[in-house]
Formats: C-alpha cells, sequence, structure tokens
C-alpha cells in the first residue's frame, strides 16, 4: 500500500496529551503533529527517535502534520491505527490472506452488533458472511508482539461482539496486525489487561478466529508481511 500524501522526516521530541507530538524538523523547526494513536505507544516512542509525519498541505486543518512512523531501534513502526484498517481489506482483495480468500464482496465499515461497525464484511455469493475486526498491534517483549498496550473496553466490546457473530453462524476473525517486522510470534498482554486477555481466550474456543500478521513498514509504504504464531495462555 502506498502513501499518496508528501512525507517529512524529523526527530521525535514527545508526546503528550495523547493526540500531540512535538517534532523537531531538518531545519530545527519545532512542529506539533497529530499523533493518531489512543493506546500508551510503550517502548515506541523514544526521544529523539527519527520518525516521519504526512503532510496534508491543508492550510485550513488545525493540524498539517500526521505522525506516521516511528524508528525504534533498527525497526520502523507504524503508529497510525487508520493504516491497518485499510491495508487489510487490501490484502484481502490482493489474496494475500489464505485464510480469508474465496470472498466475493469486501466491504469496510459496516454497521453491527451494539452501535459498533465491523472493519471488513465479507460475503460470498451464497449469503455466507466473515466478520473481521482488526486491530493496530505496536507493542513488544524480545520478539513477540503484544496485544493491548492499555486496558481496551471497546476491545473487550469487540470480542463479544464476534462471539454473538458465531453464535449466529458466521465466521469471525480477529485480525492483529503488528505493524512492525520485527517480531516472530504474538500473544496477549496478561498483565496490561487481564479481561481483555481472558475474553480473547474465551473468544477463540467460542470459534473466533486470530490472525496475527506482521508488516513491512516503510516511509511511503506499509505491506503485509509474515504470520506469526499465536500463543494464548493456558
Amino acid at each position: 500500500m502506498r502513501i499518496e500524501q508528501p512525507i517529512i522526516k524529523g526527530l521525535l521530541l514527545k508526546r503528550y496529551k495523547r493526540f500531540l507530538a512535538d517534532v523537531e524538523l531538518s531545519s530545527g523547526e519545532v512542529i506539533t503533529a497529530h499523533c493518531p494513536n489512543t493506546g500508551s505507544l510503550t517502548g515506541c516512542m523514544p526521544e529523539r527517535a527519527p520518525c516521519v509525519l504526512r503532510d496534508s498541505q491543508d492550510p485550513k486543518r488545525k493540524l498539517r502534520y500526521t505522525l506516521q512512523t516511528i524508528q525504534v531501534a533498527e525497526t520502523w513502526v507504524n503508529v497510525d491505527t487508520g493504516l491497518p484498517n485499510k491495508l487489510v481489506p487490501e490484502a484481502i482483495r490482493a489474496d494475500l490472506i489464505p485464510a480469508l480468500r474465496g470472498y466475493q464482496s469486501v466491504r469496510t465499515e459496516v454497521k453491527y452488533g451494539t452501535s459498533s461497525r465491523i472493519d471488513v464484511l465479507l460475503e460470498k455469493e451464497d449469503g455466507s458472511k466473515c466478520y473481521v475486526e482488526v486491530k493496530n498491534t505496536t507493542l513488544m517483549r524480545g520478539k513477540r508482539a503484544l496485544f493491548p498496550d492499555a486496558v481496551t473496553s471497546r476491545g473487550l466490546k469487540h470480542l463479544n461482539e464476534l462471539m454473538d457473530m458465531v453464535q449466529e453462524g458466521h465466521r469471525a476473525v480477529m485480525f492483529y496486525c503488528v505493524s512492525r517486522e520485527d517480531a516472530s510470534s504474538f500473544g496477549p498482554a496478561v498483565d496490561v489487561d487481564p479481561a481483555y486477555c481472558k475474553t480473547l481466550t474465551k473468544a477463540a474456543q467460542a470459534g473466533v478466529e486470530l490472525e496475527a500478521w506482521t508488516t513491512k513498514v516503510e516511509p511511503q509504504s506499509f505491506e503485509l508481511g509474515k504470520r506469526l504464531r499465536i500463543h494464548l495462555p493456558s
């Protein structure tokens, strides 16, 4: 997936009020960018780390720049939670995800559940459906990617709604898009949100399918990488 907006590079100074980040440009100018991520981004915000901003070039926009990727050690990490929601349906249409092949219709942001919208709804000609919820994942410990990086009542709600879809006879998939390339496995962050992790195990036992994939993150591209082994607590 190509990033169409112009990009500029800088050094991350700090993130604050969750959605704001100060970045120093090569000219020495310090600008404030929008940080499109509600998580804690633990381990992903080292001071003066190289970063990439998208330039909206829109003078009417309150914050012209959007923080997109940050270099952590030798790895670029995508922090924009909106990009996985664009990448996954694109990868499905290109038949890059074996578990999600064979569907004639791929729609995004479709209403379902209790005042929710499913990230991707897949449908076959015979009417069978597959509900796919996408989660951006950035937290790493060792070589294992973990989700969530903060307590998530919204994520808990999504798991319960996917279980409801399974009970109604549909397929349901929780897709963890690991927005970095250096992970070799995936698991829930039990210490961060025990309730979410307990419900994830319950959902898997109830028939919700789990997929976790790395991504190849570059300043102007975001591509699907490899499928990861998933480890759930026993």
